[in-house]
């Protein structure tokens, strides 16, 4: 039985994993230095104001394709990546999505061409 580690699907992993190191780095910082997120975020400029609102949006279509395309492609669990964001960060649960997703289609075309999964 193959796991169908893809090519595609180990760069959609480290991407996560780069994207989990990259925020909770800032984060532990944060923590440590006791700084208030929110009032950071609000009040820091409209450069950091700017970069919220783009994330935010990509994230929202992002979790709007994860949803559909978990459906379409018949992957369960779609809602924990979404919740998981929100506890870790959409720069790790986006890509780890992505892993699945390729690992997934990697599975399908087996199974289409006939080979023992």
């Amino acid at each position: 039985m193959t796991r169908h580690w893809t090519p595609l699907a180990v760069v959609y992993l480290v991407a996560a994993i780069a994207g989990l190191v990259g925020t909770w780095t800032y984060n532990a910082i944060a923590i440590a230095e006791r700084n208030d997120f929110i009032g950071d975020l609000v009040s820091s400029g409209p450069a950091v104001s700017s970069i919220t609102t783009d994330l935010l949006v990509v994230a929202v279509a992002g979790s709007i394709l994860i949803v559909a395309e978990s459906r379409r492609l018949g992957m369960r669990f779609a809602w924990a990546y979404i919740v998981g964001s929100a506890l870790t960060a959409f720069a790790f649960t986006f890509p780890l999505w992505l892993a699945m997703r390729e690992r997934r289609l990697a599975s399908m075309r087996e199974v289409a061409s006939g080979v023992d999964v």
